[in-house]
């Protein structure tokens, strides 16, 4: 009897689906772009694949770091004013040549904030319309330029400026649009 309850115990267990599946797909979506190229540059520049080299070029990759990569940066403890360390996590796991979506699938277990992270839309600037963006939207377009608009008081000044700097950051999207 108590042999067969034990059984019946242990193909319960087998039965019962797990915690720990599997990414789905589009989760984890900026850590495993984000270490996907950060491991092939690793590749690329011939680092040294051990935990303390790994953990230093992460943490120069970082610093130039902007938008949700930041973030992700951060979440992991790879920035100057993050305020846990789990850069280990990572630098360990790529040392062995872990693939980056079970290094995701680790970190998810660790801090749930890092599968949470999403890229935002890119805006077609050949075909949106300025004027309908929100003044946010606009100010977002210049960041990612890495731009600022001093003295924009007005969404047309923003505009304005968007389409003085699209030739330099935008060429295609220039040359197509009708509107300058």
């Amino acid at each position: 009897m108590l042999c067969l309850s034990g059984l019946s115990v242990a193909l319960a267990l087998v039965l019962v689906p797990s915690s720990t599946e599997a990414l789905k797909e589009g989760d984890c979506e900026v850590c495993v772009t984000f270490l996907g190229k950060f491991y092939e540059t690793l590749k690329d520049n011939d680092v040294k694949f051990n935990s303390a080299d790994i953990e230093t070029a992460i943490m120069k990759t970082c610093k130039d770091a902007k938008g949700k990569e930041n973030r992700f940066c951060y979440y992991i403890g790879a920035t100057s004013d993050a305020a846990t360390k789990i850069v280990n996590e990572v630098s360990k796991p790529l040392s062995y040549h872990v693939p980056v979506d079970k290094i995701c699938e680790k970190l998810k277990k660790k801090d749930g904030q890092i599968c949470e992270l999403k890229y935002d839309k890119q805006l077609d600037l050949t075909t949106v319309d300025l004027k309908k963006l929100k003044v946010k939207d606009l100010k977002k377009i210049l960041e990612e330029w890495g731009e600022s608009c001093k003295g924009c008081a007005e969404k047309s000044d923003f505009i304005r400026k968007i389409t003085e700097l699209m030739p330099k950051y935008a060429p295609a999207a220039a040359k197509a649009r009708t509107d300058l």
